[in-house]
């Protein structure tokens, strides 16, 4: 694996960090006093959902903005997305004179969308699918000339969501295990090659919802595949990665030392705990991390961990119910 080529390189996040900086926020990396005593190991919460968009994904729109020409900006960008990305590359457009169009599917919930528009952004909504999205993002690619930008299957993406990995290994050189959320692969890709790249020894985990985890199956089928898209507490790890996806399958194939599927009612037990002894408010993706740790599904840890909250963009009525001991408040809303 060290001497496996892959399309994004230790070299590009380094080039991504320094093409980013000042335009997006180095997120704090704090001690969990309440995690360590759980897993009598050090455990350290990297903060970025106090990014400036609410999420991690604003460090690869931005990344992937930036390296356009100023003409494929002028012309505007498009991207199907499940809401953290849209809001991210309408964010980073505006910063850079350029306009986004976000392709969403009915699944994506309404506080997301209100705020890409506030953005500015212009929104479809199309289907009840990202792939159903992205179907859209191709005809206007094809017809009005925008140029896309994927929200996850893409190097200059994925370099920009690595730049979190090597905030990370800066913080806590001595990690055993990082926590990542996983879903197209694009911050599991990025923060894999950064980690792995500083240090060797580091486990990267990937860990999803057990409600249509389309990395998982791919991973498992040996090649991208098809999922249903479902509702869960974990709305921003929907959707497919793409039959044709050129990036993060491979990478996260080749990166990844383990990948867990948690319940609804598991992610939901992590927003609980972040908010209750974290003082934090993440939403369910955001969640994952300390879900795992939780469920006790990682078994005996050897050494430091640390758990990307990766956002926290999330309903607050939904946030509420959740907090309040629902379980599973999705299967009651969808009944």
């Amino acid at each position: 694996m060290a001497h496996e080529i892959h399309p994004v390189t230790l070299a590009d996040i380094e080039q991504a960090s320094r093409r980013i900086e000042g335009r997006i926020l180095h997120t704090p990396f704090v001690p969990s006093a309440s995690l360590t005593e759980l897993c009598g190991v050090p455990v350290g919460l990297k903060l970025e959902h106090h990014q400036t968009t609410g999420s991690f994904k604003l460090r690869g729109a931005t990344n992937a903005v930036l390296s356009l020409s100023p003409d494929a900006r002028a012309r505007g960008v498009v991207a199907a997305s499940t809401g953290n990305h849209g809001r991210a590359l309408a964010h980073a457009a505006k910063a850079e004179g350029s306009v986004a169009t976000i392709c969403m599917s009915r699944l994506v919930p309404d506080n997301k969308v209100a705020e890409i528009r506030r953005l500015g952004a212009t929104v479809r909504i199309i289907g009840r699918s990202q792939d159903e999205a992205q179907l859209e993002v191709e005809r206007l690619v094809a017809e009005d000339g925008l140029v896309m930008v994927p929200p996850f299957d893409n190097p200059a993406v994925v370099a920009g969501q690595g730049t979190l990995g090597l905030e990370i290994i800066e913080a806590m050189p001595e990690a055993a295990v990082v926590l990542v959320p996983l879903s197209g692969g694009g911050l599991a890709a990025g923060v894999a090659a950064a980690v792995k790249g500083r240090s060797a020894k580091t486990r990267v985990i990937g860990l999803t919802m057990e409600r249509g985890a389309a990395m998982k199956a791919s991973l498992d089928a040996g090649r991208p595949v098809q999922v249903e898209e479902v509702a869960s507490l974990a709305d921003s790890l929907g959707g497919g990665i793409g039959l044709d996806n050129a990036v993060t399958f491979g990478m996260c194939r080749a990166l990844l030392d383990d990948v867990i599927l948690l319940s609804e009612a598991e992610i939901a037990a992590g927003m609980r705990h972040a908010y209750a002894e974290e003082r934090e408010v993440v939403e369910g993706a955001g969640a994952v991390g300390i879900a795992a740790l939780l469920s006790g599904r990682l078994g005996r840890l050897e050494g430091p961990v640390a758990v990307i909250l990766s956002g926290r963009n999330v309903d607050m009525g939904l946030h509420h119910r959740v907090i309040s001991g629902k379980a599973d408040p999705f299967a009651e809303e969808a009944a």
